[in-house]
């Protein structure tokens, strides 16, 4: 079945397919991690046929590419409602923090989806949820310095880069609240930085 004639759920029992296989597949990626996970075993823990996995998705890949971009869109989501609720030089651990736990379960798991993220639509992805986050909090967020598209860019791309990187990079043992510190430190300099220009050209 070629992109263009597989299923996009739209109808609650189509959708409650869809989440019943991405449930399935972020279980048996907790148990036996993405080496084991088939598309046999997929469709047997959520309980349907494989050739109605085939549906909606052409393979392994694709799916843990949809789980991955589905729990990277709810981080989306949760740091837009922050930076709503008040963009303080105080939430920005709390945003850090939710960045560095975009992707949920194991080390293993983590790792699987961000390498189904990476592969599926590398950078292309990062930049569309870039542009979906700034079009959820135009003109609902208010800030003490000036938001231009280089500054936005730095703020959305810099730990996510280094997260990607840290990942990417396990050899290295990071220790996962020395590097979250180190990352709000980066981030709090930068952003002070940012009100002083402001003020400084008031």
């Amino acid at each position: 079945m070629t992109e263009k004639t597989r299923r996009t759920p739209r109808q609650p029992r189509s959708e409650a397919t869809v989440e019943a296989i991405l449930e399935a597949t972020f279980q048996l990626l907790e148990q036996g991690g993405v080496e084991a996970l088939t598309t046999n075993h997929i469709a047997e823990r959520a309980g349907v046929s494989v050739g109605t996995l085939y549906q909606y998705f052409e393979g392994k890949q694709a799916i843990l590419a949809a789980l991955a971009q589905r729990q990277a869109a709810a981080a989306r989501d949760r740091i837009a409602r922050i930076v709503i609720d008040g963009p303080r030089i105080s939430a920005v651990r709390l945003i850090v923090r939710t960045l560095a736990t975009a992707f949920e379960g194991a080390p293993a798991t983590r790792r699987a989806l961000l390498d189904a993220f990476a592969d599926q639509a590398g950078d292309a992805a990062v930049m569309r949820h870039h542009r979906l986050f700034f079009d959820a909090i135009a003109g609902k967020a208010r800030f003490d310095f000036d938001m231009t598209p280089e500054a936005g860019f730095v703020l959305t791309h810099a730990v996510i880069g280094l997260l990607r990187a840290a990942t990417v990079e396990n050899e290295l043992a990071l220790d996962p609240h020395r590097l979250e510190d180190e990352l709000v430190r980066l981030m709090e300099a930068y952003i002070l930085a940012l009100v002083e220009v402001k003020g400084a050209s008031a």
